[in-house]
C-alpha cells in the first residue's frame, strides 16, 4: 500500500491500492505446481511485481510465452549488466545465448540477490520454454538471438551518437516489442505490427528508464554503465559523471530535458500501435506500461531529484493507472494529461524549450483528433485539496477493518 500521507493527500488512491493488494494476493496463488513453473512464476514476482501483475491480463497459453520471453531476456539482461564479468567471457556467452535456453543443464553464476537465484537455476527456464509450442519457441530464440549479438557489440563500443542511442535501446528494448509483437501474432490474437511501430513501443519504455535510472548506473560498481548518448550530454559537461554535482545544477536539468525530449519523438508510434490492437488482454497489457512511462517522463522533466535518486510515479497513481486503462479513450486521456502537465513544466529558457513544446503539442493533437478525450476519466490531473485530520482518521479506521477482515479470511482458510 501507499504510505499513509500520499493516501492522505489523495484518498481516492485507496481503492485502486486495494484491488492491487487484492490482484498481488490472486497472482501468488496462481503460480502453478509444476517446480519449474512454480520456479519462473515466482521469479517473475520478485524480479518485477508490476510486469507479474501486468501479465495476469493475458490468456494462460499467450501469458506463459510472455512469462518465459521476459525470464530469458531478463537473464541476458543479467549478463550484461554484471560489469564484474569480463568482456572476454561476457561476450561469448550473449552470442550464444540463444542456444543456452534449449540446454536444461546450462547456468551461469552471474548477478546480486533475486537475479543471481535466475541465473543459478535456470534449467527451470529452459525446461519451461521447451514446453512452449514451437512457433513461441521461434519467436523468442530470433529475438534472443538479436538481442545477444546487439549487446555483445555495446560491450565493446560506448553510446556516442543519437544513433548509437537508438541502435542500443533497438537491441535492448526494441526486440522486445517486435518479439511481443511475434508472440501476439502467433497466439492468433493480432495482425503483425509494423517493425518500426513495435520498436518504438520498446524505445519509449527503455527511454524512460535510462533517463530515471541515471544515478544508479553512474554509480555502479565496479564500473559505471553509461547509456546517455555523449552527442546530447557532451553539450552541457564534460563528463557524464559531472551531471550529477550541485555545481552543476543547472546543465543537468537541461541535458535532462534534452533526453526527454529525445524519448518524447516515440510517443506518436505508441499511439497508433495501441490504437490497432483488438484484443482487450493484450491491449492492457500493452498499454499501462506506456502510461505509466509517460507519466515519469512527465515527472522527470526538469527535476534535479532525477540526480539524487531514483523519481517514479506513486503507488497510488500506478494503481489507478492499472486499475482504469481499460479502452484507447484510457490510454488518449492519459497521455494528453501527462502531456499537459509536463508542458506546464517546459521553462522557455530551456535550450530545448521549442522542440519540447513541439513534441507536446503533436501528442496533445493526436489525442484531440481521436475524438475520445470526453469518453474518459481525467483521474491524473484531477486537483485533490489538502484532506483534514478527520479524513485522515477515517482513511485509518477504513483500512484497518478491511486488513482485518482480510487476515481472518486467512486464517479461515
Amino acid at each position: 500500500m501507499g504510505s499513509l500521507g500520499a493516501i492522505a493527500r489523495h484518498p481516492d488512491d485507496v481503492y485502486p491500492l486495494l484491488k492491487l493488494k487484492m490482484a498481488a494476493r490472486h497472482a501468488e496463488k496462481q503460480i502453478p505446481e509444476e517446480p519449474h513453473w512454480a520456479f519462473c512464476y515466482t521469479m517473475l514476482l520478485k524480479v518485477s511485481r508490476s510486469f507479474a501483475l501486468v501479465i495476469q491480463q493475458l490468456d494462460p497459453q499467450l501469458r506463459n510465452a510472455v512469462c518465459i520471453f521476459y525470464l530469458v531476456l531478463r537473464a541476458l539482461d543479467t549478463v550484461e549488466d554484471d560489469t564484474s564479468i569480463a568482456t572476454d567471457v561476457k561476450v561469448p556467452i550473449l552470442i550464444a545465448f540463444h542456444r543456452h535456453i534449449y540446454d536444461r543443464d546450462w547456468h551461469f553464476s552471474c548477478g546480486t540477490k533475486e537475479y543471481k537465484v535466475l541465473m543459478d537455476q535456470f534449467h527451470h527456464v529452459s525446461t519451461a520454454f521447451l514446453e512452449l509450442e514451437k512457433n513461441y519457441q521461434a519467436a523468442i530464440e530470433n529475438i534472443t538471438k538479436r538481442m545477444g549479438a546487439g549487446m555483445a557489440k555495446f560491450i565493446c563500443n560506448e553510446v556516442e551518437t543519437v544513433d548509437d542511442y537508438d541502435e542500443y535501446c533497438h537491441y535492448v528494448a526494441g526486440l522486445v516489442g517486435l518479439g511481443l509483437s511475434k508472440l501476439f501474432h502467433a497466439s492468433g490474437k493480432e495482425d503483425l505490427a509494423p517493425d518500426h511501430l513495435s520498436n518504438s513501443m520498446g524505445l519509449f519504455l527503455q527511454k524512460t528508464n535510462i533517463i530515471r535510472d541515471y544515478l544508479e548506473d553512474i554509480n555502479e560498481i565496479p564500473k559505471s554503465r553509461m547509456f546517455w548518448p555523449r552527442q546530447i550530454w557532451s553539450k552541457y559537461v564534460n563528463k557524464l559523471e559531472d551531471l550529477k554535482y550541485e555545481e552543476n545544477s543547472v546543465k543537468a536539468v537541461q541535458c535532462l530535458n534534452d533526453m526527454v525530449t529525445n524519448a518524447l519523438l516515440h510517443a506518436e508510434d505508441c499511439l497508433k500501435y495501441m490504437s490497432a490492437l483488438r484484443d482487450m488482454s493484450i491491449f492492457r497489457f500493452c498499454a499501462i506500461p506506456q502510461i505509466m512511462a509517460i507519466g515519469t517522463l512527465a515527472l522527470c522533466y526538469n527535476n534535479i531529484e532525477v540526480f539524487g535518486g531514483v523519481v517514479k510515479m506513486r503507488r497510488g497513481l500506478t494503481a489507478k493507472v492499472i486499475d482504469r486503462t481499460k479502452t484507447m479513450a484510457d490510454v488518449y486521456g492519459a497521455f494528453f494529461d501527462f502531456s499537459c502537465m509536463l508542458k506546464s513544466k517546459v521553462d522557455k529558457n530551456d535550450p530545448n524549450a521549442t522542440k519540447t513544446l513541439s513534441r507536446l503539442e503533436a501528442i496533445q493533437k493526436t489525442c484531440r483528433e481521436s475524438g475520445l478525450l470526453s469518453k474518459r476519466k481525467p483521474y491524473i490531473l484531477r486537483n485533490e485539496s489538502t484532506n483534514s485530520s478527520t479524513m485522515v482518521l477515517i482513511l485509518v479506521i477504513i483500512l484497518s477493518i478491511i486488513f482485518a477482515y482480510l487476515s481472518a479470511n486467512r486464517q479461515n482458510n
